[in-house]
């Protein structure tokens, strides 16, 4: 029988506590071996005067751990103290927060609030380093915690195994000095952006795609209305990214180190945010004018790790004067989220999946099995690219990347159209077949297949209706699923 929620809390709570215990021993242990012989015995055996233990303010053991960082000028004792007192909240615990979260328990900030409410899959480990084969099908949250714990049990981890909403994110972020955006989605970004200038907090926000990546710190300073703050997430990105070119990591894949490279960044800016503090441990926002530092430019950095020139920064316009969350004419409020009336999904335009074609112009996965086994004359276009198409392809089919068929530009009427090298492969393969052969299109989910049968009906190549064009709906995806299940699932 599972365990319950609170059950799974107190267990964790009383692992993390007996780790702790566990680590005082041993240094008692250290220090009466180093101390039980020669002449310096008597001494070590001095019984501490009192108040004596309280003499410096980390204990004998946060020297020894945190000392590499704490010689620095740019920490010091002063700036790991605001570690230790500090909170830092880290939204998803895939490819970004795993390396940010390790670097931050680490360094010894006092509180991580860990929110994630996916599991772990096997397809992750490649590139979320706090993940391992054991903890498949685990609370990411959880798997993630038992890795931060072993690496430095003295911080408190805060486990929210469930995925932000907009009820739940401004009291949540109203408990921590920082947030950290490592989603990958635009509705999660732009929820979590407008959260943080409600809860008056600074963000840092990253993401990764392919082989490239970015990096902003956002709301920094936190100053409420205040145009000289630092910028929002809707200042730089007004409008969300149409929804068909929305990728995730699963749809565009990511090289692993290029999304490790982006999170330890992340938590790198994290750090000077922390240090960027009052004397007294106050926020930039809360210090004003009397903070430690002005702000500085703010700036995006770019990474391309296949680049000759790997790092750019960008640098960025303040805020926006007409800015929906930030600036005096907002018009996002608390009240907005709370009550639900700002629906992300909308906005970012993904209500539901890619439908463009009609039911009598898509076919099931089971359907096409048929058509191939009865020797139907057909001819397959895979519009995958040919990366993917290299990893595993079905025989006789022609492989067109999308981009190639939506790069083929028309003049004037429909018929006259300037094909590139691969267009004009297909139309040689089709001169070898009958008017009326039927032409398939099929991709890895059953969305660019769509859009690519519109656009070859555009080109031409439906013969004056006299061809059937048409997709496979759920692409590779529904043909593991329902022809064939060994078919590689990447």
């Amino acid at each position: 029988m599972a365990s319950s929620k609170p059950d799974i809390d107190a267990l964790l709570a009383k692992v993390q506590s007996q780790e702790a215990e566990l680590l005082r021993l041993r240094s008692e242990l250290a220090k009466a071996l180093s101390g039980g012989a020669g002449p310096s015995s008597a001494q070590s055996e001095r019984v501490p005067k009192e108040n004596e233990s309280h003499k410096w303010p980390l204990d004998p053991e946060e020297y020894q751990r945190y000392g590499r960082q704490m010689i620095l000028s740019e920490v010091g004792l002063q700036g790991q103290i605001k570690f230790r007192n500090a909170s830092v909240l880290i939204i998803g615990l895939g490819g970004l927060g795993c390396p940010a979260a390790a670097y931050l328990a680490g360094a010894g900030v006092g509180a991580l609030g860990l929110v994630d409410g996916d599991t772990v899959e096997l397809s992750n480990l490649h590139r979320q380093i706090l993940h391992t084969t054991a903890t498949v099908g685990s609370l990411k949250v959880e798997s993630a915690a038992s890795q931060l714990r072993k690496r430095n049990p003295r911080n408190k981890y805060n486990l929210y195994p469930s995925h932000l909403t907009p009820a739940s994110a401004i009291p949540l972020f109203k408990q921590y000095d920082l947030v950290l955006d490592c989603t990958d989605h635009p509705t999660s970004r732009y929820l979590i952006s407008d959260a943080a200038v409600l809860a008056g907090i600074p963000l840092v926000s990253a993401s990764a795609l392919k082989t490239e990546g970015q990096l902003l710190v956002l709301n920094n300073p936190p100053r409420k209305r205040d145009r000289k703050g630092g910028p929002c997430y809707r200042c730089i990105f007004p409008r969300p990214p149409a929804a068909d070119t929305a990728l995730s990591c699963g749809e565009g894949g990511i090289l692993g180190p290029v999304v490790g490279v982006m999170g330890i960044l992340m938590a790198v800016e994290a750090l000077k945010v922390l240090t960027d503090r009052g004397s007294d441990g106050e926020t930039v926002a809360e210090a004003g004018s009397s903070g430690t530092s002005p702000p500085e430019p703010h700036s995006m950095l770019i990474y391309s790790a296949y680049s000759s020139i790997p790092f750019r920064t960008l640098k960025m316009k303040g805020k926006r004067h007409d800015c929906m969350a930030c600036s005096d004419a907002h018009s996002i409020t608390e009240n907005s989220l709370l009550s639900g009336s700002l629906d992300y999904v909308v906005f970012c335009g993904m209500t539901s999946p890619v439908m463009v074609l009609a039911s009598e112009e898509r076919v099931e996965a089971t359907e096409y099995a048929k058509a191939r086994e009865t020797g139907e004359a057909q001819v397959l276009v895979d519009v995958r690219d040919e990366t993917q198409f290299g990893i595993c392809n079905l025989q006789d089919s022609v492989n067109i990347p999308f981009r190639l068929i939506e790069s083929v530009s028309a003049s004037g009427d429909d018929s006259h159209v300037t094909d590139n090298q691969a267009l004009h492969v297909l139309r040689q393969a089709l001169e070898n077949v009958s008017p009326d052969t039927k032409l398939y299109t099929v991709c890895r989910f059953g969305n660019d297949s769509q859009v690519a049968v519109r656009r070859l009906k555009e080109l031409g190549f439906g013969n004056d209706n006299q061809r059937w064009i048409g997709d496979i709906r759920g692409g590779f995806q529904a043909w593991k699923k329902e022809v064939d299940p060994t078919w590689p699932q990447y």
